[in-house]
């Protein structure tokens, strides 16, 4: 059941999110996790202090010389941030990976603030990445900017649910923590298309530690689709596991702290 998922995004060197967060939550849900850097940031809880790009045709090059060795089940995609990056990722994954799930999240902005997508990159995730990708799981800010709209309530995030289908993923999971009205309840929708809205909630924990809640949910749910889980199936198994990575969080850093990754090792005391 191990599952092969190939993440390509960026790094968070505070190791809260990014591909760090990705290659702990693959590990401890049974996957193999491999990976592709789009762009390094030196970063920890109280934000990007820096971004170091990767040259396009290096990541093309992490890209192919993974997928022809070790192949994948399930591609995630994160930090995408400029439009060639967009354009050569999603051109190997093409010719190197046809027909292997993409579970992208369209990571915009940091937990601290920072813009981690030039603004000219919004058009290419629509053209370039919703139509290829098995699912997408932006948040209610996210989703927002990607239909073009203010998603603010709940009737709001399943109107840009459904737009955001139109452009061509096969289903659209907008998250609820940022929705005005979740209260004490999160609500996230999916919509997998002919009008079927499945929602999954989940209890608010009051914390600060909640950096990387975004790259670990969509690393989780692509984990549990490398595995030949449900997308139901994997996205419960993910929202379940996230939960708990909140609740027992280290309490690690001063700003936005990390998840507990680890809590499901039996061996950890």
């Amino acid at each position: 059941m191990q599952g092969r998922v190939l993440i390509i995004a960026g790094s968070d060197s505070g190791g809260g999110a990014g591909i760090q967060a990705d290659i702990k939550a693959v590990t401890a849900l049974g996957g193999y996790a491999m990976t592709a850097i789009t762009a390094l940031t030196a970063q920890n809880t109280k934000g990007v202090h820096g971004i170091h790009e990767v040259p396009p045709e290096f990541v093309r090059e992490q890209i192919r010389v993974v997928l022809q060795d070790l192949g994948a089940d399930c591609i995630k995609t994160g930090m995408l941030h400029r439009s060639d990056v967009i354009d050569v990722v999603m051109d190997a994954l093409d010719e190197f990976a046809p027909g292997v799930p993409i579970v992208a999240d369209p990571v915009m902005v940091a937990k601290g603030g920072a813009s981690l997508l030039d603004l000219e990159a919004v058009s290419s995730v629509r053209e370039k990445v919703l139509p290829r990708a098995a699912l997408i799981t932006p948040n209610a800010p996210e989703a927002g900017v990607l239909a073009e709209m203010d998603v603010v309530t709940a009737h709001d995030a399943e109107i840009a649910a459904r737009k955001l289908s139109s452009m061509g993923p096969d289903a659209v999971l907008v998250k609820g923590g940022h929705v005005d009205e979740a209260g004490d309840t999160i609500r996230d929708i999916l919509f997998s298309g002919a009008d079927q809205i499945d929602v999954f909630e989940s209890t608010r924990i009051d914390t600060r530690h909640t950096h990387g809640t975004g790259c670990t949910l969509a690393s989780s749910i692509a984990t549990g689709i490398a595995q030949g889980l449900s997308l139901s199936d994997s996205i419960a198994r993910a929202s379940a596991y996230v939960h708990e990575a909140i609740r027992t969080a280290p309490g690690f850093g001063h700003g936005h702290g990390p998840l507990n990754h680890s809590h499901t090792l039996k061996y950890m005391k």
